[in-house]
Protein backbone atom coordinates (compact mmCIF):
# COMPACT_ATOMS: atom_id res chain seq x y z
CA UNK A 1 0.00 0.00 0.00
CA UNK A 2 1.43 3.23 -1.01
CA UNK A 3 2.20 5.61 2.04
CA UNK A 4 0.05 8.70 2.85
CA UNK A 5 0.95 12.08 4.14
CA UNK A 6 -0.48 13.22 8.04
CA UNK A 7 -3.48 15.29 7.87
CA UNK A 8 -1.32 18.82 7.76
CA UNK A 9 1.55 17.39 5.70
CA UNK A 10 4.36 18.65 8.66
CA UNK A 11 6.20 18.10 11.09
CA UNK A 12 3.52 18.31 13.18
CA UNK A 13 1.32 15.47 12.48
CA UNK A 14 3.88 14.24 14.53
CA UNK A 15 1.91 14.25 18.29
CA UNK A 16 3.16 16.30 20.98
CA UNK A 17 5.27 18.91 18.35
CA UNK A 18 4.92 22.49 17.90
CA UNK A 19 6.81 24.66 15.65
CA UNK A 20 7.80 28.50 15.84
CA UNK A 21 9.25 30.99 12.96
CA UNK A 22 10.37 34.01 13.64
CA UNK A 23 12.52 36.20 10.82
CA UNK A 24 13.56 40.09 10.61
CA UNK A 25 12.84 41.06 6.78
CA UNK A 26 15.92 43.61 6.60
CA UNK A 27 18.36 41.20 8.08
CA UNK A 28 16.62 38.38 5.85
CA UNK A 29 17.48 35.89 8.25
CA UNK A 30 15.31 33.89 10.89
CA UNK A 31 14.80 31.15 12.87
CA UNK A 32 12.71 28.53 13.91
CA UNK A 33 12.11 26.36 16.88
CA UNK A 34 10.55 22.64 17.69
CA UNK A 35 9.07 22.83 20.98
CA UNK A 36 7.85 19.12 22.30
CA UNK A 37 4.75 19.70 24.43
CA UNK A 38 7.01 17.01 26.85
CA UNK A 39 10.95 16.00 27.21
CA UNK A 40 11.50 14.45 24.00
CA UNK A 41 14.22 11.61 23.40
CA UNK A 42 16.80 12.91 20.69
CA UNK A 43 20.17 12.29 19.15
CA UNK A 44 21.72 13.36 15.72
CA UNK A 45 24.00 13.23 12.96
CA UNK A 46 26.49 15.51 10.88
CA UNK A 47 27.59 14.44 7.73
CA UNK A 48 28.32 17.92 6.48
CA UNK A 49 32.26 19.16 6.82
CA UNK A 50 31.56 22.96 8.54
CA UNK A 51 28.77 22.12 11.00
CA UNK A 52 28.14 25.22 13.17
CA UNK A 53 26.20 23.17 16.59
CA UNK A 54 25.16 23.46 20.15
CA UNK A 55 24.48 21.08 22.75
CA UNK A 56 24.95 18.07 20.16
CA UNK A 57 27.39 16.61 22.13
CA UNK A 58 25.35 16.27 25.09
CA UNK A 59 22.86 13.97 22.60
CA UNK A 60 25.62 11.39 21.80
CA UNK A 61 24.06 8.13 22.83
CA UNK A 62 26.85 7.31 24.91
CA UNK A 63 26.32 10.55 27.19
CA UNK A 64 23.92 10.56 30.45
CA UNK A 65 21.59 13.22 28.73
CA UNK A 66 18.35 11.48 27.84
CA UNK A 67 15.82 14.31 26.61
CA UNK A 68 15.57 17.36 25.54
CA UNK A 69 13.03 20.36 25.47
CA UNK A 70 13.33 21.89 22.17
CA UNK A 71 15.40 22.35 18.89
CA UNK A 72 16.64 25.48 17.34
CA UNK A 73 17.35 26.26 13.85
CA UNK A 74 18.93 29.36 12.89
CA UNK A 75 20.13 31.43 9.61
CA UNK A 76 23.15 33.82 10.87
CA UNK A 77 25.67 31.31 10.58
CA UNK A 78 27.98 31.50 13.93
CA UNK A 79 26.20 34.17 15.16
CA UNK A 80 22.77 32.12 14.99
CA UNK A 81 23.78 30.09 17.86
CA UNK A 82 22.41 32.84 19.60
CA UNK A 83 18.80 32.49 19.10
CA UNK A 84 19.04 28.83 21.16
CA UNK A 85 19.56 31.68 24.41
CA UNK A 86 16.11 32.80 23.38
CA UNK A 87 14.55 29.79 23.17
CA UNK A 88 15.69 28.70 26.51
CA UNK A 89 14.73 32.01 27.99
CA UNK A 90 11.48 31.43 26.81
CA UNK A 91 11.32 27.75 28.19
CA UNK A 92 12.71 28.87 31.51
CA UNK A 93 10.09 31.53 31.80
CA UNK A 94 7.24 28.48 31.38
CA UNK A 95 9.27 26.37 34.08
CA UNK A 96 10.65 24.28 31.08
CA UNK A 97 13.63 22.24 32.22
CA UNK A 98 16.03 19.70 33.93
CA UNK A 99 15.61 20.57 37.63
CA UNK A 100 18.83 20.98 39.31
CA UNK A 101 18.84 21.86 43.02
CA UNK A 102 16.01 24.06 42.45
CA UNK A 103 16.66 25.84 38.95
CA UNK A 104 15.33 24.76 35.76
CA UNK A 105 17.82 24.25 32.88
CA UNK A 106 16.29 23.74 29.62
CA UNK A 107 18.19 21.80 27.07
CA UNK A 108 18.27 23.23 23.34
CA UNK A 109 20.67 22.05 21.20
CA UNK A 110 20.60 24.33 17.94
CA UNK A 111 22.23 24.16 14.33
CA UNK A 112 22.89 27.10 11.74
CA UNK A 113 23.12 27.69 8.24
CA UNK A 114 24.94 30.45 6.78
CA UNK A 115 22.83 33.10 5.30
CA UNK A 116 25.14 35.98 5.24
CA UNK A 117 25.25 36.60 1.91
CA UNK A 118 22.13 37.15 0.56
CA UNK A 119 21.00 40.44 0.08
CA UNK A 120 20.23 40.93 3.76
CA UNK A 121 21.47 44.28 6.10
CA UNK A 122 23.79 42.22 8.54
CA UNK A 123 24.89 45.21 10.46
CA UNK A 124 23.25 44.93 13.33
CA UNK A 125 25.54 46.73 15.74
CA UNK A 126 27.41 45.07 18.88
CA UNK A 127 25.06 42.26 19.30
CA UNK A 128 23.02 39.69 16.69
CA UNK A 129 19.38 39.90 16.83
CA UNK A 130 18.85 35.93 16.82
CA UNK A 131 18.21 35.61 20.88
CA UNK A 132 15.42 38.16 20.36
CA UNK A 133 14.50 36.00 17.21
CA UNK A 134 14.66 32.59 19.00
CA UNK A 135 12.94 34.06 22.28
CA UNK A 136 9.93 35.82 19.15
CA UNK A 137 9.56 31.81 17.65
CA UNK A 138 9.67 29.84 20.48
CA UNK A 139 6.62 32.47 21.57
CA UNK A 140 5.05 31.68 18.05
CA UNK A 141 4.98 28.04 18.59
CA UNK A 142 1.75 26.12 17.00
CA UNK A 143 0.87 23.52 15.11
CA UNK A 144 0.71 25.63 12.01
CA UNK A 145 3.39 27.10 10.23
CA UNK A 146 4.45 29.05 7.51
CA UNK A 147 6.50 27.19 4.53
CA UNK A 148 9.54 28.54 2.01
CA UNK A 149 10.76 31.73 2.56
CA UNK A 150 9.65 31.76 6.80
CA UNK A 151 11.63 31.03 9.70
CA UNK A 152 15.37 29.50 9.75
CA UNK A 153 14.80 29.41 5.64
CA UNK A 154 14.00 33.24 5.23
CA UNK A 155 17.20 33.74 3.64
CA UNK A 156 18.65 30.73 2.47
CA UNK A 157 19.87 30.01 -0.58
CA UNK A 158 20.56 26.67 -3.01
CA UNK A 159 22.13 26.48 -6.12
CA UNK A 160 20.13 28.78 -8.79
CA UNK A 161 16.79 28.83 -6.81
CA UNK A 162 16.14 30.47 -3.03
CA UNK A 163 15.79 28.26 -0.50
CA UNK A 164 13.60 27.90 2.18
CA UNK A 165 12.00 25.49 5.17
CA UNK A 166 10.42 22.97 4.04
CA UNK A 167 7.93 20.37 5.83
CA UNK A 168 6.51 17.02 5.23
CA UNK A 169 5.19 13.74 7.02
CA UNK A 170 4.31 10.06 6.33
CA UNK A 171 1.84 8.03 8.33
CA UNK A 172 3.06 4.64 8.46
CA UNK A 173 0.24 1.50 8.15
CA UNK A 174 1.15 0.58 12.08
CA UNK A 175 0.02 3.73 13.82
CA UNK A 176 3.11 5.62 13.76
CA UNK A 177 4.05 8.86 12.06
CA UNK A 178 7.32 10.29 11.08
CA UNK A 179 7.75 14.16 10.15
CA UNK A 180 10.57 16.26 8.75
CA UNK A 181 11.50 19.72 8.92
CA UNK A 182 14.48 21.13 7.07
CA UNK A 183 16.05 24.28 6.24
CA UNK A 184 17.41 24.09 2.86
CA UNK A 185 20.56 25.92 1.92
CA UNK A 186 22.67 23.54 0.33
CA UNK A 187 25.58 24.67 -2.06
CA UNK A 188 24.03 21.88 -4.56
CA UNK A 189 21.01 22.14 -6.61
CA UNK A 190 17.36 20.63 -6.12
CA UNK A 191 16.29 20.43 -8.91
CA UNK A 192 18.14 18.32 -12.30
CA UNK A 193 20.24 20.58 -14.43
CA UNK A 194 18.15 23.49 -15.05
CA UNK A 195 14.28 21.85 -15.42
CA UNK A 196 11.69 22.43 -12.82
CA UNK A 197 11.97 18.92 -12.03
CA UNK A 198 13.07 18.30 -8.47
CA UNK A 199 15.53 15.02 -7.71
CA UNK A 200 13.26 14.06 -5.16
CA UNK A 201 10.56 13.45 -7.37
CA UNK A 202 10.18 10.01 -7.12
CA UNK A 203 9.00 10.04 -3.52
CA UNK A 204 6.45 12.60 -4.16
CA UNK A 205 3.22 12.04 -2.70
CA UNK A 206 0.57 13.52 -4.56
CA UNK A 207 1.43 16.97 -6.06
CA UNK A 208 3.07 18.36 -2.96
CA UNK A 209 6.03 20.36 -4.95
CA UNK A 210 4.44 20.31 -8.03
CA UNK A 211 3.86 16.72 -9.30
CA UNK A 212 6.28 16.99 -12.49
CA UNK A 213 7.96 13.55 -11.57
CA UNK A 214 11.65 13.39 -12.88
CA UNK A 215 12.33 14.64 -16.78
CA UNK A 216 11.99 12.19 -19.44
CA UNK A 217 14.08 11.96 -21.52
CA UNK A 218 16.87 12.94 -18.72
CA UNK A 219 18.92 15.82 -19.45
CA UNK A 220 22.28 15.12 -20.69
CA UNK A 221 23.95 17.45 -18.24
CA UNK A 222 21.75 15.90 -15.42
CA UNK A 223 24.89 14.74 -13.51
CA UNK A 224 26.61 18.15 -14.16
CA UNK A 225 27.54 19.67 -10.92
CA UNK A 226 26.37 23.65 -10.19
CA UNK A 227 27.60 25.36 -7.44
CA UNK A 228 25.81 27.72 -5.47
CA UNK A 229 26.96 31.34 -6.96
CA UNK A 230 28.13 29.25 -9.94
CA UNK A 231 31.89 29.29 -7.93
CA UNK A 232 33.89 27.34 -6.73
CA UNK A 233 32.54 26.69 -2.68
CA UNK A 234 33.86 27.75 0.50
CA UNK A 235 33.59 26.33 3.62
CA UNK A 236 30.99 27.26 6.11
CA UNK A 237 28.40 29.23 3.47
CA UNK A 238 26.08 26.89 3.08
CA UNK A 239 24.37 23.90 4.51
CA UNK A 240 21.31 22.21 5.45
CA UNK A 241 19.74 21.52 8.76
CA UNK A 242 17.09 19.18 9.35
CA UNK A 243 14.79 17.53 12.07
CA UNK A 244 13.62 14.04 11.46
CA UNK A 245 10.81 13.00 14.10
CA UNK A 246 8.38 10.21 14.78
CA UNK A 247 5.87 9.37 17.77
CA UNK A 248 7.19 6.00 18.06
CA UNK A 249 8.70 4.91 21.65
CA UNK A 250 12.67 5.47 20.56
CA UNK A 251 16.12 4.80 22.92
CA UNK A 252 18.43 7.68 22.47
CA UNK A 253 20.71 4.81 19.69
CA UNK A 254 17.17 4.49 17.92
CA UNK A 255 17.14 8.25 17.43
CA UNK A 256 20.66 8.25 16.71
CA UNK A 257 19.92 5.75 13.71
CA UNK A 258 17.08 7.45 12.67
CA UNK A 259 19.25 10.53 12.27
CA UNK A 260 21.47 9.08 10.06
CA UNK A 261 18.59 7.60 8.33
CA UNK A 262 17.48 10.98 7.45
CA UNK A 263 20.73 11.51 5.70
CA UNK A 264 19.61 9.69 2.89
CA UNK A 265 16.87 12.19 1.88
CA UNK A 266 19.63 14.49 1.78
CA UNK A 267 21.24 12.51 -0.77
CA UNK A 268 18.15 11.74 -2.44
CA UNK A 269 16.97 15.52 -2.85
CA UNK A 270 20.19 17.43 -3.43
CA UNK A 271 23.28 17.37 -5.77
CA UNK A 272 26.05 17.18 -4.81
CA UNK A 273 25.69 17.19 -0.67
CA UNK A 274 27.56 16.28 2.43
CA UNK A 275 30.13 18.35 0.77
CA UNK A 276 33.24 19.96 2.89
CA UNK A 277 31.31 23.34 1.82
CA UNK A 278 28.08 22.18 3.68
CA UNK A 279 27.55 21.48 7.68
CA UNK A 280 24.56 19.06 6.64
CA UNK A 281 23.41 18.13 10.62
CA UNK A 282 20.32 16.35 10.99
CA UNK A 283 18.85 16.62 14.49
CA UNK A 284 16.40 12.86 15.34
CA UNK A 285 13.35 13.22 17.94
CA UNK A 286 11.15 10.28 19.63
CA UNK A 287 8.16 11.90 21.29
CA UNK A 288 6.96 8.43 21.91
CA UNK A 289 3.23 9.73 21.87
CA UNK A 290 2.07 7.00 19.63
CA UNK A 291 2.58 4.67 22.66
CA UNK A 292 4.12 2.03 19.71
CA UNK A 293 7.69 0.62 20.19
CA UNK A 294 8.87 -1.23 17.10
CA UNK A 295 9.62 -4.34 16.01
CA UNK A 296 12.62 -4.89 13.72
CA UNK A 297 10.30 -5.15 10.63
CA UNK A 298 8.73 -1.82 11.70
CA UNK A 299 12.40 -0.49 12.26
CA UNK A 300 13.31 -1.20 9.19
CA UNK A 301 10.01 0.88 7.36
CA UNK A 302 10.76 3.43 9.78
CA UNK A 303 14.45 4.22 8.66
CA UNK A 304 13.78 4.11 4.90
CA UNK A 305 10.72 6.69 5.25
CA UNK A 306 12.99 8.71 7.31
CA UNK A 307 14.67 9.34 4.16
CA UNK A 308 12.22 9.80 1.96
CA UNK A 309 10.46 12.34 4.28
CA UNK A 310 13.39 14.01 4.24
CA UNK A 311 13.62 14.46 0.78
CA UNK A 312 10.17 15.69 0.02
CA UNK A 313 10.37 18.20 3.01
CA UNK A 314 13.46 19.88 1.18
CA UNK A 315 11.89 19.88 -2.19
CA UNK A 316 8.72 21.32 -0.46
CA UNK A 317 10.83 23.88 1.21
CA UNK A 318 12.00 25.04 -2.03
CA UNK A 319 8.77 24.97 -3.66
CA UNK A 320 7.27 27.43 -1.57
CA UNK A 321 9.70 30.00 -1.34
CA UNK A 322 8.28 33.34 -1.95
CA UNK A 323 10.05 36.65 -4.23
CA UNK A 324 11.13 39.22 -2.14
CA UNK A 325 12.63 42.90 -3.78
CA UNK A 326 16.65 42.68 -3.53
CA UNK A 327 16.69 38.74 -4.06
CA UNK A 328 20.21 37.39 -5.38
CA UNK A 329 17.92 34.55 -6.86
CA UNK A 330 14.90 33.43 -7.95
CA UNK A 331 12.53 30.98 -6.27
CA UNK A 332 11.77 27.87 -8.28
CA UNK A 333 7.91 29.57 -9.43
CA UNK A 334 9.59 31.39 -11.76
CA UNK A 335 11.84 29.02 -13.48
CA UNK A 336 9.97 27.86 -16.66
Amino acid sequence: MPFSTGPKNLITDVAGLRIGNAHDERLRSGVTVVIPDRPAVASFQVLGGAPGTRETDALEPHNSLQEIHAVALSGGSAFGLDAASGVQAALREAGVGVEVRGHRVPIVPAAILFDLINGGDKDWGLYPPYRELGYQAAANAALDFALGTAGAGFGALSSGLKGGLGSASTALGNGVTVGALVAANPVGSVTVARTRHFWAAPFEIGDEFGGLGLPSPMPAEAGDIRWKFEETPREGQNTTIAVIATDAILTKAAAKRLAIAAHDGFARAIWPTHTPADGDLVFALATGASGITLDERAAMELYAVAGATTARAIARGIHAATPNSGDILPVWSSRL
